[in-house]
């Protein structure tokens, strides 16, 4: 505690401006704290990603958000379309233009990284912005934070593999031990890259059809359609949505996904695998976690590497209770980021 003695008899003057002066400290303290990130999303590909980002963004006393970067897996179209869907959440949220919004890699690693060296490359705006902000921070580690293909990251590090001591990647993706996964498919090369480079990486497991991943963690329709209409801050401009329809604040909009998606049951559950990667940065005792040499992917079946000192952090079984109790309660109090 300050010791405050010295005001003693030197008037409110002196002493308002003490105040504010260490209010301003206690302030700049705490945004230190919070876990500086950069979401790196396919963001058109269903619906996860979108309740991955307001749930983002909507924790601003946990987070300090860089930026948002995208990339382009095989459904939702090209760059731009992941693109477009990154804008609306962003615009609902009352952020756009707030905090950084950057295009990534359209194709795989294996065919961008040839041409690197070059002036332009497809999804430089994405990776030149990763390293310019890995090389912002000096005590902390940048959490780069990929819930689709692990392209982007894979291409920063082969640029600029100084940031690797400067990062953390917390990879949403894989059924490992078990072979497949969307994110996995989309670009195995990459990972591999990853899992064969130095640099502190997690992988919070999908898991499917399995209670011990990411699938665990799950919405319905009918439980969308009761919790969120109207949740989330007033847009300030009406926002289109993908499927069509017009919004003024993301519960409505998660509403209208909902409605809209494939349905695995009759009751329209759905996984919120993404939102349930950044939960567990926001508080890890929502999921366990262990470390294993790093394995590696060859045509397509995992194999490990039992004496390779290379290690990895695994992330399973998920608390989904507390992580969709939290999700709710964030959407009812929300608390944006600020850049």
């Amino acid at each position: 505690m300050t010791d405050l003695k010295f005001l003693k008899g030197k008037g409110p003057a002196l002493a308002v401006i003490v105040f504010t002066v260490i209010l301003a400290c206690g302030t700049a303290l705490k945004k230190s704290e919070k876990n500086r990130i950069i979401f790196d999303t396919d963001a058109n590909n269903e619906l996860d990603d979108q309740h991955a980002l307001a749930y983002l963004f909507f924790n601003g006393d946990h987070f300090d958000l860089a930026g948002v970067t995208v990339n382009a897996t095989f459904n939702g179209g090209d760059i731009t379309e992941h693109y477009k869907e990154a804008e609306r959440v962003l615009k609902l949220s009352n952020i756009y233009k707030k905090v950084p919004l950057l295009a990534g890699a359209n194709k795989s690693f294996e065919e961008i990284r040839p041409g690197l060296d070059e002036n332009t490359f497809d999804g430089q705006e994405a990776v030149d912005f990763i390293i310019n902000e890995a090389h912002k921070v000096n005590n902390e580690k940048l959490i780069l934070m990929p819930v689709g293909k692990l392209t982007n990251i894979a291409l920063a590090l082969e640029k600029d593999p100084s940031i690797a001591n400067k990062v953390r990647i917390v990879w949403l993706g894989s059924n490992y031990p078990e072979p497949g996964e969307y994110n996995q498919v989309n670009d195995t090369v990459s990972m591999n890259y990853i899992l064969n480079t130095k640099v502190p990486f997690e992988m919070v497991t999908v898991r499917y059809g399995k209670t011990t991943g990411t699938n665990a963690v799950t919405a319905n329709r009918e439980e969308i359609g009761k919790k969120m209409p109207g949740l989330g801050p007033e847009a300030t401009r009406t926002v289109t949505g993908r499927h069509g329809g017009t919004f003024r604040n993301f519960g409505d909009y998660s509403v209208n996904l909902f409605k809209h998606i494939d349905s695995h049951d009759e009751k329209g559950t759905r996984a919120l695998f993404d939102m349930a990667a950044v939960a567990i940065v926001k508080n890890p005792g929502w999921a366990e976690k262990k470390e294993i040499p790093a394995p590696v992917l060859i045509e397509g079946k995992w194999v490990e590497r039992p004496g390779n000192m290379r290690t990895i952090m695994v992330w399973e079984n998920f608390n989904k209770e507390a992580i969709m109790e939290d999700f709710y309660s964030t959407m009812r109090k929300p608390v944006l980021v600020k850049k």
